[in-house]
């Protein structure tokens, strides 16, 4: 667990606990910056248009994430009904967050593919680097699944036709229980339904450097 590396690893566990902020500033700052660009200044208003980590920080969220491995960051307001595109707007501004991650998996990926020769693997900045790709994959990855609160389920009630608004109420709902409900049972798996999504994306994703 990444917990113990505070006492077996300082540095390492200082390094991965800096990815973490840095993967989740640059997500939520994304979704508060697409919201801006449709039209909304709801976000700027609350001063999440910035990269400072402790607008974007969640106390308990992160607490979490440090303790068990999941956790939250202070979800970005948005009105939806000052997005220039009605229909289409709340997914744009959603894909925001995991498209930003997966952008810093290619930068982040590029420079420790080019500076790890030379750096070596036991260099901190290495070490760094490797940890912020690895954050930002499990943010891109984990934020797609579309069941609620999660971004990817603003794409899944966009795709889908007014016809099933019952449904996106319900599902808005008891959206977040599910979702926890399905981290707890990952825990207790043979097969963990999460660890094989990130890996089979991290695989993906790790022929391309």
């Amino acid at each position: 667990m990444p917990l113990t590396w505070l006492f077996s690893e300082p540095l390492f566990f200082v390094a991965w606990v800096l990815a973490i902020i840095a993967a989740l500033t640059i997500h939520e700052f994304s979704h508060a910056l697409a919201a801006y660009w449709l039209g909304d200044k709801t976000a700027g208003d609350d001063g999440r248009l910035s990269l400072n980590p402790l607008v974007h920080i969640d106390f308990l969220g992160f607490l979490m994430l440090l303790l068990v491995g999941f956790g939250w960051a202070k979800p970005v307001s948005v009105n939806p009904y000052n997005l220039r595109n009605q229909r289409w707007g709340m997914a744009i501004v959603s894909l925001a967050g995991p498209l930003s991650n997966l952008l810093g998996v290619f930068v982040f990926g590029l420079l420790l593919k080019f500076l790890s020769p030379s750096l070596g693997a036991a260099n901190l900045l290495a070490n760094f680097l490797f940890l912020l790709t690895l954050v930002n994959v499990s943010l891109f990855a984990f934020n797609l699944i579309p069941i609620p609160p999660l971004d990817g389920s603003k794409v899944l009630f966009a795709v889908l036709p007014d016809k099933f608004n019952e449904f996106k109420d319900k599902f808005s709902q008891y959206g977040p229980y599910i979702l926890i409900g399905l981290v707890i049972a990952d825990g207790f798996l043979p097969v963990s339904i999460f660890g094989t999504l990130f890996n089979g994306i991290i695989g993906l994703l790790s022929g391309l450097f």
